[in-house]
């Protein structure tokens, strides 16, 4: 089936026009103003934005917790991402004690297929690393899976020490993978929330007080000492901090090869949050924590400076009731993580354009173009060009919406931006030129995402 976009503005990390769209086979067959050819379908994007479909490359659909899994699964979680205006997800595959990677993949992609209704790839995370996993990660670039993401926290769980960091990241010098850094000191923290538990402090905010900035800005700055010693680009995941942004920023100055990303919770809520009354500060409890209000500033100068290249969701969502609610007398049980695959492109549209942090080309950027190029996606992904993936997204500049639990399509029931009014809107979102937002009502289909076999990141 082929589709005509007409009278749109075309907006890219770059340029920014008014021109028709051409779709056939799932490609951008041709761009320009006046195309003569017959479509069997016409969009009208008149007064509308035509960007490239959003890219978020940290999400945790399915994700197990002990005797619970977060609350979106690949088709709930990848229907909310597609009204959201994301048409590609890059979820974490978890490699467990003992397990093989290929074995771990294999678990993730069981999870996704038929039920995922976007484009989907995988990043591996490393438990373990002995000599004999390590052409793991070679076997795991020959899959598409070309990104690895190593904790430097959650000690006894997922945390591993430097010396299997740097054996993973002098391997990935070998091969061309990118490796992901959750960076925290997970020891330090370990024995604050000790004293701190030991103390009587139980309440969600000691969940906050307990990962302190220092903690991420130690546990980066030993980041960027490993990779320069391995001689490789390092990725850090979710920063939350202006302690943590100076690290990099120094390390940037300096040449080394760093990239970094943050999410939208630390450019619009705070640890003030985690105050609420009543346990509802546990709707909060994510990590890195929320930190204090004025970060936020800093963090939004990070990307409009490009020392921070990506926002990301980290979409990790529990539900208040049944799943948070099982730490209410410890902070320590309350399940880490956030609901926010949908909201992304709105609030950083809302707040990063409008609000005059950042202009629509840097919004493109952020949200679609670099996520495409560092993972391994562009020019597949990310872009609106001929012969790209017709993956594109209606926007609506001026429709405003509340943001809300009552009509978000996530499953969980709550919203951190719960009664955040938002300008800026994906009436219409066509994955590989098939429409599955039509005017903000659900077309597509479960099972219609696929698997992205990435290539090594640009």
């Amino acid at each position: 089936m082929s589709v005509m976009i007409r009278n749109g503005r075309i907006v890219t990390a770059d340029e920014n026009y008014i021109a028709d769209i051409f779709i056939a086979q799932e490609k951008i067959t041709a761009i320009g103003v006046g195309l003569p050819y017959q479509a069997n379908r016409i969009v009208d994007a008149a007064g509308k934005y035509v960007i490239p479909g959003g890219v978020d490359v940290h999400t945790h659909l399915d994700m197990p917790l002990g005797n619970i899994s977060s609350s979106d699964d690949f088709e709930t979680g990848t229907r909310a991402a597609a009204f959201g205006g994301t048409t590609t997800i890059i979820d974490y595959a978890t490699q467990s004690k003992g397990m093989r990677m290929r074995d771990a993949l294999s678990v993730w992609r069981k999870k996704a297929e038929g039920k995922a209704c976007v484009d989907y790839g995988f990043h591996m995370i490393i438990t373990e690393l002995p000599d004999d996993y390590l052409n793991d990660m070679d076997e795991m670039i020959d899959q598409g899976v070309t990104s690895f993401k190593l904790f430097m926290a959650y000690p006894g769980v997922l945390m591993v020490d430097d010396a299997t960091i740097l054996k993973a990241m002098k391997k990935a010098a070998e091969n061309g993978g990118l490796i992901c850094m959750h960076a925290e000191d997970g020891n330090k923290i370990e024995a604050i929330v000790k004293k701190t538990i030991a103390q009587g402090k139980t309440l969600p905010i000691y969940h906050a007080l307990t990962r302190p900035p220092a903690s991420e800005a130690e546990a980066v700055q030993r980041a960027i000492d490993l990779a320069k010693e391995a001689d490789v680009p390092v990725y850090i995941v979710h920063v939350s901090s202006q302690d943590a942004l100076q690290k990099i920023i120094e390390a940037r100055n300096k040449k080394v090869k760093i990239f970094a990303e943050t999410c939208p919770q630390y450019l619009f809520l705070s640890i003030d949050d985690l105050e609420k009354p009543d346990f509802e500060g546990a709707k909060y409890v994510l990590t890195p924590p929320l930190r204090e209000k004025w970060n936020q500033d800093k963090l939004w100068g990070g990307i409009k400076n490009n020392h921070l290249q990506i926002v990301s969701t980290d979409h990790c969502p529990f539900n208040f009731h049944g799943q948070k609610d099982l730490g209410i007398n410890d902070f320590r049980k309350i399940p880490n993580g956030g609901p926010g695959i949908e909201n992304r492109l709105h609030l950083l549209f809302d707040g990063g354009v409008l609000k005059k942090r950042i202009n629509i080309n840097q919004w493109v950027a952020i949200i679609s173009t670099t996520p495409a190029k560092l993972f391994g996606l562009f020019p597949k992904k990310g872009t609106i060009e001929v012969d790209s993936d017709a993956d594109l997204v209606i926007w609506d500049p001026n429709k405003t919406h509340t943001i809300s639990s009552r009509t978000h399509h996530m499953r969980v029931d709550y919203s951190m931006y719960e009664g955040f009014k938002v300008q800026g809107f994906a009436e219409t979102v066509l994955l590989r030129g098939e429409v599955i937002i039509n005017r903000g009502e659900w077309s597509g289909r479960s099972g219609r995402g696929r698997f992205i076999k990435r290539n090594k990141y640009a």
